[in-house]
């Protein structure tokens, strides 16, 4: 990419870098809602439009190549556009997008599903993520009668009003918008990691019916959840005849070909999947005990969760899922990708130490975040959490002139991640990495130019 004068902010710099896409912003302004389609795309002064992406990167329609640690919003774990994958899909879309009828791919994808994860005794498709969350809150109140659902601050189980508050800070007393309050008051929201919490608000409250999170921890470990905690609230929420819930719609495939619940060993009664399980392409579903999704069913006399939906197990999906499936059992996907994403995490401190930076990196697996303004021990291992796991240190509020300027520094630099951290692929490489690392230095030094680093 071409020098610019040194005397440029990082934002003139970056106008004057990627001119297409501010044409096209202009037009998309015309269209959507402040311009994007999705919360995260939003960048300022506009975001990046990317033409095609293979691999461990993608290619804008300035003509730009970027190292990818976006990866499809977590979708993407065996790279952009795999052969296998692209294969699965184009045999399949010569044979039909919607079928409009139930279809052979539909039982195979199932039966992945079945076979990976250990809750897994039925399993019903949808098409999203909220959508997934959204069936295992309903059909958890038709099993148990009762009505209120426990979640964890911090923890995002999609946009639907029974879930979506405390996902982001603040979290306590933050009413939001276009959710009645009536609504809000059948969520019960706990501090992660805190056990105690959990007891006390099962015990207190009869018509918590279900617990659900995300068992890496919200956000895909921002505040890190490890493996005693979820052994102590399947304990509880058994102990006090509650559902537990396992949102691995992150780490689902990601952490372990058999999600968190097998890395872990623990066997939730619902869980929720969507991003790889499409293989990149839409598509969720929930899988779990079959006596509790049995209110799918039709039995005569017995209570029915009406459950339609244009797209569900959609064969186009189908093909793309048992594709990457297929490549998920064998471990070594998950196996690269979480190697990548430690040697991201250990050269990322390593340089913070070398050019005197009050910033840190931490994670497990493929994922990454990072900490500016960090006060604190450094690193000693990958086992690192800042803070001690303390949520207002590590999900507070984010300074947004510091994020889109170090987005749109580290876009001039060739590299594209989600705000303050990304995840890895099996597509990425050593020398990936190596090339990330000099993108941050060169970042930070831009940064630090105008003094927001």
């Amino acid at each position: 990419m071409p020098a610019m004068a040194t005397q440029a902010t990082i934002r003139q710099r970056f106008e004057a870098e990627f001119p297409n896409a501010r044409k096209i912003f202009a037009q998309a302004q015309e269209v959507f809602p402040q311009g994007v389609t999705h919360d995260l795309r939003y960048l300022e002064p506009f975001p990046i439009y990317i033409d095609r992406a293979e691999g461990a990167y993608k290619w804008d329609v300035d003509g730009h190549r970027f190292i990818d640690f976006w990866s499809g919003h977590g979708s993407i774990l065996l790279g952009h556009s795999h052969p296998e994958v692209v294969g699965a899909v184009q045999k399949q879309v010569a044979r039909g997008t919607h079928l409009g009828a139930c279809h052979e791919l539909e039982i195979e994808w199932g039966r992945w599903v079945q076979k990976l994860m250990p809750s897994a005794e039925k399993v019903r498709f949808v098409s999203s993520g909220t959508e997934a969350t959204l069936m295992a809150l309903r059909l958890s109140r038709l099993f148990t009668g009762r009505s209120k659902v426990l979640k964890f601050a911090g923890h995002f189980h999609g946009w639907h009003d029974y879930l979506v508050p405390a996902a982001d800070p603040p979290y306590e007393g933050a009413s939001i918008p276009g959710l009645p309050a009536e609504v809000a008051g059948f969520t019960v929201v706990v501090p992660p990691n805190d056990a105690d919490a959990v007891d006390r608000a099962l015990a207190s409250d009869p018509d918590i019916g279900c617990v659900i999170l995300e068992p890496t921890g919200g956000h895909f470990g921002a505040v890190p959840i490890r493996g005693p905690f979820l052994h102590a609230l399947r304990d509880l929420t058994r102990k006090h005849g509650r559902l537990l819930i396992f949102d691995e719609v992150i780490s689902g495939f990601r952490v372990h070909p058999g999600g968190a619940q097998g890395l872990y060993g623990i066997t939730p009664d619902l869980t929720t999947l969507a991003k790889i399980l499409a293989g990149g392409l839409p598509g969720g579903c929930l899988a779990g005990r079959a006596d509790i999704l049995a209110s799918l069913e039709f039995r005569p006399g017995k209570p029915k969760m009406k459950h339609p939906g244009t797209f569900n197990a959609n064969p186009l999906s189908a093909a793309a899922g048992c594709a990457t499936l297929r490549l998920v059992a064998t471990g070594e996907p998950v196996r690269h990708a979480s190697e990548m994403g430690k040697l991201l995490r250990q050269r990322l401190n390593r340089l913070f130490e070398e050019k005197g930076c009050d910033w840190v990196a931490y994670g497990e697996f493929s994922g990454w975040k990072l900490l500016p303004g960090y006060r604190g021990p450094r690193p000693t291992g990958d086992d690192f959490v800042p803070y001690s796991g303390a949520l207002d240190k590590l999900d507070g509020p984010k300074n947004p002139a510091l994020t889109h300027a170090f987005r749109q520094a580290m876009l001039l630099n060739g590299v594209d991640l989600a705000g303050l951290g990304g995840m890895t692929t099996a597509a990425h490489v050593e020398s990936d990495i190596d090339r990330a690392i000099a993108a941050f230095s060169n970042a930070l030094d831009l940064l630090r130019e105008e003094a927001l680093a």
